[in-house]
């Protein structure tokens, strides 16, 4: 992956475009729990001039299931409280023009609460800290992603194909135009392996700003989509036998060169090792991070590019943890997310996972070097459900003193949200299997 391209829209070029009346809209976004933009939007000079320090919001954006709909039993807010306001800071740093919203920019916004501190389970500041635990150790993350997702409208393109049809090539187009002008220009866009699957991936740079381009990215591909009359989902697993990734390439940098630098079959370096064994200790116990709906499991399969264990490997697909690359571009390729991740919340685990091995030094084992689906003996499986994972993250120790007590609570709450929502509910496999021969 290369270096990501450094123009960036900034609040004195933001307020001459916004006198020039070339913009008149302001979003201000917040990731919800679930990865999505929520918000406001303002008028842009109103923004400008009197809400410097943001505005105030109610804290439920940070408390809702998939529907949006308020959950009582969180701590953040609640029925308990009356659901009152948090104060959504505008981060200057981090202002996208949409280019398909004509006139419109989105500015990403930090939630704090009334004595002007950030919110701890809010997903940017979640990944905030663990990159700041890292930077205070002196490393320096840097990352790069991958996005897959299924677009449906009648496509049947396959892995690498390049004779698109006319309608796919003009979505590829308009995202690939949306996003250049939305500062997160695509390295490249490709067609998957399953009929209607894309595959976007992002030049490799800073660690915040490559989650936030994939939320703009989701919400540019749901936008486009639209106006094409085209429908994308990033469900993990969409369809039986199909599965949607959101892999990270990860590596720690320090004096602005790469310490993971080393060549297949040599030694590995020690933070390297470290960060594998961090990864492969304590990724166990944060799946509802990376992994966070009933529908998250049935992605891994066997032979399907989903890992099914924490194993590793060189260049090994087959793992959850890939060395890629070699000499200075080596990283580390995280394949454990779905497409229905947030990748903030995924990313802070994966961070978690490599301050944990840098700091406690667990147990580093041997690479994989074949089919990791049929390893022997078997290493610790992937969970199988959302319940057994819930359940480690909850009663296991690494993630509470990774984020803390009160994080963890609050995203234990939103899964088990999720599986009540499952619980009871009929479906189309229960009527195939029972409707004529129960």
């Amino acid at each position: 992956m290369t270096d990501e391209i450094n123009d960036r829209l900034t609040r004195e070029r933001l307020g001459q475009l916004v006198q020039a009346h070339e913009i008149n809209t302001v979003m201000l976004g917040v990731p919800d729990l679930m990865g999505r933009l929520k918000g406001k939007s303002f008028d842009a000079l109103h923004f400008l001039t009197q809400l410097p320090a943001g505005s105030e919001m109610c804290a439920y954006i940070l408390a809702t299931d998939v529907n949006m709909t308020p959950q009582d039993g969180f701590g953040l807010t609640g029925w308990h409280e009356g659901y009152g306001d948090l104060r959504v800071v505008p981060d200057l740093g981090a202002i996208r023009r949409l280019s398909y919203l004509p006139g419109t920019v989105l500015i990403f916004g930090d939630a704090h609460d009334h004595n002007g501190y950030r919110i701890p389970v809010a997903p940017r500041e979640m990944l905030r800290q663990q990159i700041k635990y890292l930077a205070d150790l002196g490393w320096e993350v840097r990352v790069g992603i991958e996005s897959e997702f299924l677009l449906y409208h009648g496509s049947a393109e396959r892995s690498y194909a390049l004779d698109h049809p006319p309608g796919l090539s003009a979505f590829f187009g308009a995202l690939r135009d949306a996003l250049h002008q939305a500062d997160a220009p695509v390295e490249a866009i490709k067609t998957e392996g399953a009929p209607g699957q894309i595959e976007v991936t992002w030049p490799y740079g800073d660690a915040m700003r490559a989650c936030d381009t994939y939320a703009v990215h989701k919400h540019a591909v749901r936008a486009i989509a639209a106006q094409q009359r085209m429908t994308p989902t990033f469900m993990a697993a969409p369809e039986t036998g199909i599965g949607s990734g959101l892999h990270f390439h990860v590596s720690l940098w320090r004096d602005s060169e790469p310490k993971f630098e080393t060549g297949f079959g040599a030694d590995l370096p020690s933070v390297l090792g470290q960060s594998i064994a961090g990864l492969l200790d304590a990724l166990p116990e944060m799946a509802p991070l990376y992994a966070p709906y009933p529908n998250s499991y049935k992605r891994y399969a066997p032979h399907s590019f989903a890992p099914t264990n924490f194993t590793w490997g060189y260049d090994n697909r087959t793992c959850a943890i890939r060395v890629a690359g070699r000499h200075k571009n080596t990283r580390l390729e995280v394949r454990l997310p779905g497409a229905d991740a947030n990748p903030h919340l995924a990313l802070a685990a994966v961070l978690a996972g490599i301050l944990h091995g840098i700091t406690k030094h667990p147990m580093l084992p041997d690479p994989c070097t074949g089919d990791a689906y049929e390893a022997n003996p078997l290493p610790r499986p992937v969970p199988h459900t959302l319940d057994e994972a819930v359940a480690a993250f909850a009663e296991g120790s690494l993630a509470t003193h990774a984020f803390s007590p009160s994080v963890v609570q609050h995203y234990a709450h939103a899964a088990r949200t999720e599986i009540d929502a499952h619980h009871g509910q009929v479906t189309d496999v229960d009527r195939a299997r029972g409707f004529f021969h129960a």
